[in-house]
């Protein structure tokens, strides 16, 4: 394991400052379940993305087929949408941008990355996402931990529980402020998402028709907040086209980590006719 290299990039950003640092494995072959784990609790990243040999079956291109297993400091997670954007751009380094395919444990998940202004940008794609009620004890138990009034939310988006290769627990703000107010009980919090098998709770705020500002408390994975979360922009745009919250064919501007010192931009991009939702970034090597 002391061979293993293990590569430092962040998502959602031009900035090595900004957006969400993943880790990332391009050859874990050998790496079992115990020394993946082990080597993402110790570099402390929300996640880190560990590349093995596709299944048979998989396709794509030779050379740019994989699959990829996902870490967090605590367990393991079946998609995370930075981890990705941040493989796709240190695969694209190395072997140029284009199309990748990558067998995750969601599902299949296609990758594009390319050039733009001297960055590269990698655009993924979901697996088929849907929304499901919460039962309103529920509601209440995660309004408590966050110490949210139900006053404070915005009318306009009810919660529910949104799914895009992981599961999130959408809940909206009506105030910029409320959203930047956030103090949290982490183990009222944990325990509540535990058993609803959540793996972020998705604060938003609506700044504009296709703008937004979000957060991303992520206890089961031992991290406080997430400063950039692609699988949970990417279960927010299945929820808010499946409310008609927003247009069927439309790009969101997500912004999200500012509170955290760590500013990064998400776009999600929905296609009317197809339910699967585009999460794009651009993502830089951490020195």
């Amino acid at each position: 394991m002391t061979d293993t290299e293990v590569l430092r990039y962040t998502a959602f950003s031009g900035d090595p400052d900004g957006g969400n640092p993943a880790g990332v494995v391009l050859d874990a072959a050998g790496l079992d379940e115990e020394a993946m784990l082990e080597i993402a609790a110790g570099l402390g990243y929300s996640e880190t993305a560990f590349l093995t040999a596709p299944p048979e079956d998989l396709g794509g291109r030779e050379g740019r087929s994989f699959t990829v297993r996902y870490f967090s400091p605590k367990a393991e997670v079946p998609f995370c949408g930075h981890a990705t954007v941040a493989t796709a751009v240190a695969l694209a380094e190395r072997i140029g941008p284009g199309e990748l395919l990558l067998a995750t444990r969601a599902g299949t998940v296609p990758v594009s990355v390319t050039a733009e202004d001297g960055l590269l940008r990698a655009t993924l794609t979901s697996v088929e996402p849907h929304t499901e009620e919460i039962a309103a004890a529920d509601l209440a138990e995660a309004l408590a931990a966050l110490d949210w009034p139900q006053a404070d939310l915005d009318p306009a988006f009810p919660p529910r529980i949104a799914y895009a290769g992981a599961r999130h627990l959408v809940i909206a703000a009506a105030t910029r402020a409320r959203l930047a107010d956030l103090a949290y009980d982490f183990a009222r919090l944990e325990a509540l998402m535990r058993r609803l098998d959540l793996t972020t709770v998705q604060l938003v705020h609506r700044a504009g028709p296709r703008e937004f500002h979000v957060r991303d408390p992520f206890p089961p994975g031992g991290v406080v907040e997430d400063p950039a979360t692609g699988a949970a922009a990417a279960a927010f745009g299945a929820y808010a086209r499946e409310l008609g919250l927003v247009p069927p064919d439309a790009v969101l501007t997500l912004h999200q980590g500012a509170d955290m010192g760590r500013p990064g931009v998400l776009t999600v991009e929905l296609r009317e006719g197809d339910p699967r939702v585009r999460v794009g970034g651009t993502a830089v090597r951490i020195p």
